[in-house]
């Protein structure tokens, strides 16, 4: 999700695109740049199915790669990494706008484009397939790829209901030869990584304040229908896995989550949560305003001697007693690339794909995050 910004001014343009480019590089920002436009296609083609016809050997093996939802995020970030791995994996892009489809499809060089999932499905030569479509639909076409056989990469949420979470991991269950990757990329940042090794080394519980200052969306946007989570869900997602991250699995439940959030509001809250361990959580979201930079975050933690603070996945910084380090990363890295790319690799491999106890543990999080935010209660999520 992104502001649209081919509106804007031709000045509001190149301030945009100067900045983006010293936060992300040259490449990374013409990716960006692309991905709004692609947005906008209009063109389209006849029939169920369009074959490119200029796609490289269509049924090579490793061209095994399908993408179902061809929005922003799918071209500029889930494209652009795969294609960095392997510039020949695409298949086919599905979506049910046939221009996103096929906007995705010419622009990296796929197969076929398509706008009925099922067809994604019933392809044997797709090997794995990355869900970025809706929010309310991810968990049917992941369980469905699931019972075929296929490897799936859940862009988040991967459910939006427990009813959805008991079907996807009962397919988990019943089909343990398909892998299942989530698409909860900032675990594999680098600055989180160096974060949570420097922790290992602590012990206690922990204090962990996060502060998220996120695009602003108008009130019509389709993240409010009552069937896709809506923020929670659509955004605060991210920070309550990362959090579960800090915590781990084993020391985070029984948990107690207290929620503040004015009365009415869609996109400006704040919850507490108190975990098992007696660690303690406060993230705040706050969506008030246009985000020149895009999403701005910043974690404040103390566990042990330990004091640090990540800002933007850009820089870190940790005190340990009289020891001060400080890392600064030349671009932001939120782990996208790192994610994206360990789905493809990982699905290779023997022993990759998610734990079922992670799928099921934040999913039930940030479903209990989401209840005591719309009721304004305290949820004990046992």
């Amino acid at each position: 999700m992104s502001a649209d910004y081919t509106q804007a001014d031709l000045f509001f343009k190149i301030r945009k695109i100067s900045r983006y480019i010293r936060l992300y590089g040259l490449s990374r920002t013409l990716a960006k740049v692309r991905g709004q436009y692609h947005t906008k296609a209009t063109a389209d083609f006849d029939g169920p199915r369009w074959v490119n016809p200029k796609c490289k050997d269509p049924d090579a093996a490793n061209r095994c790669v399908a993408i179902i939802g061809c929005g922003n995020y799918s071209f500029s970030n889930i494209a652009y990494y795969l294609a960095k791995h392997d510039p020949g994996f695409l298949r086919a892009a599905c979506d049910i706008q046939k221009s996103r489809a096929l906007s995705l499809c010419k622009a990296y060089g796929g197969g076929y484009a398509v706008t009925n999932w099922k067809e994604i499905v019933g392809d044997p030569r797709v090997k794995l397939v990355f869900i970025a479509s809706n929010h309310a639909s991810h968990a049917e076409y992941a369980v469905s790829c699931i019972q075929a056989g296929k490897h799936v990469h859940i862009e988040k949420p991967h459910v939006v209901t427990q009813e959805q979470l008991d079907l996807l991991l009962a397919a988990m269950k019943q089909y343990p030869q398909s892998k299942v990757f989530l698409g909860f990329n900032r675990p594999r940042s680098r600055l989180f990584r160096e974060l949570q090794g420097v922790l290992a080394r602590e012990s206690g519980p922990l204090m962990i304040n996060w502060f998220i200052a996120g695009h602003e969306i108008s009130d019509d946007h389709w993240y409010f229908d009552v069937k896709e989570g809506g923020r929670v869900l659509g955004n605060l997602s991210h920070w309550t896995d990362l959090t579960l991250h800090l915590v781990t699995l084993g020391k985070a439940f029984p948990c107690t989550i207290v929620p503040a959030t004015p009365a009415g509001a869609k996109s400006d809250f704040m919850v507490s949560v108190i975990f098992a361990d007696q660690s303690c959580a406060s993230i705040t979201f706050s969506a008030k305003g246009p985000t020149f930079e895009g999403v701005r975050e910043v974690l404040n933690l103390h566990k042990g001697n330990v004091l640090a603070n990540i800002t933007d996945f850009q820089y870190l910084t940790f005190d340990a007693i009289e020891k001060k380090t400080k890392l600064r990363l030349r671009r932001r890295d939120h782990g996208h690339e790192a994610n994206i790319v360990h789905s493809m690799v990982g699905s290779e491999d023997e022993g990759g794909g998610e734990a079922i106890s992670y799928v099921e543990a934040t999913a039930r999080f940030f479903l209990a995050i989401r209840q005591a935010v719309d009721s304004g209660e305290k949820v004990v999520l046992s």
